[in-house]
Formats: C-alpha cells, structure tokens, sequence
C-alpha cells in the first residue's frame, strides 16, 4: 500500500526538477534560450558611410556567444538616439526571421540600413548613438553613431533605416 504514494511523490519530485531546467519562455535553459546581451558579444563593423544627403549606408553588427548554448528568434531591437529623442528602427521589409542557435563560440551578424539626411535638417535625426537589444532579453547595450544624421521618413522620428534578420557567420 506505501508503494503508490513513494511513486506519486517520486514521480513529483521528478517533475518539479525537469520544470527547473525551464526559463519560463517554453525554452530550456540549457538548450537554446535567448541569447543576451552580457552573454554574448555585441560589436559594430566597419560601417559603409553614406557619404551625402540621399546615400545609402549600411551598418554592420556582429554577435558573438560568450557562454552556454543560445537562440536567436526575431529581429534584433535597435533605437537610434539624438538628445531626449529616441526612434526605433523598423525591421526590413518583408524580411522574414528565423530561428539561428548558438553554441559558444559561435557569432551571428545584422545590419543596419539607413539613407543620410542632411545636416541641421528638421525631418533629419542628428543621432549620436545606436543601442541594440536582441529578441527575448530586455539587456541592451549602447555604440556611438558617427555615420551622420538618418534621413526622415516626413519627419525626425521615422527615421529612414531599418534592420535586417540574424545571419550566421563563420563556417
């Protein structure tokens, strides 16, 4: 008769431990949870400067993983900021995303796309600095921006950039 309450409570036990490996997102915690900034390294390229008002430029992020496998599912998350003003940039049109894990060593890159505005220019961001975030973390981490003001999109605060999906890199 004590046999079935030790295997109900074994079996319990057995449960509430599998539930520990779990980070409450549907993905397992050793296997393949978002990947976050402090994890991972984050790193601007070179960039291809828009040298003139109408240019287009292109801003390269490269994402290394520092730590325990990890996945990235979605756009990555980049605000573009002058003074108090920050604008979002919008994922690139009909780009569709994917899932790319990452065991340790591993990097992946996106980039930034964006038309130069000219100087001084109300329908122009005067951004100084890009932060970047990725999919399923709320740890952001800030770079400067030199490559000039962002082209608006009528006005300032849509701006004309967007952001591309993860890409694998390496091998």
């Amino acid at each position: 008769m004590r046999a079935i309450p030790l295997t109900v409570t074994a079996l319990a036990a057995a449960l509430a431990l599998t539930a520990c490996g779990n980070d409450g997102s549907g993905t397992n915690s050793k296997n393949g949870s978002a990947c976050e900034i402090g994890t991972v390294s984050v790193q601007v390229g070179s960039a291809s400067v828009a040298p003139a008002t109408g240019d287009t430029g292109e801003v390269p992020v490269s994402i290394t993983n520092q730590s325990a496998p990890c996945t990235l599912e979605g756009f990555p998350g980049v605000t573009l900021k002058a003074g108090g003003t920050s604008v979002t940039v919008a994922a690139q049109s009909g780009a569709k995303t994917g899932k790319l894990k990452l065991a340790k060593g591993d990097s992946a890159t996106f980039s930034v796309s964006y038309v130069r505005g000219k100087d001084g220019d109300k329908a122009s961001l005067a951004a100084t600095s890009m932060t970047v975030s990725l999919p399923g973390s709320d740890a952001t981490q800030s770079f400067p921006w030199k490559y000039g003001a962002v082209a608006g999109k009528g006005s300032a605060d849509k701006v004309d950039a967007t952001v591309s999906t993860f890409q694998q890199a390496g091998d």
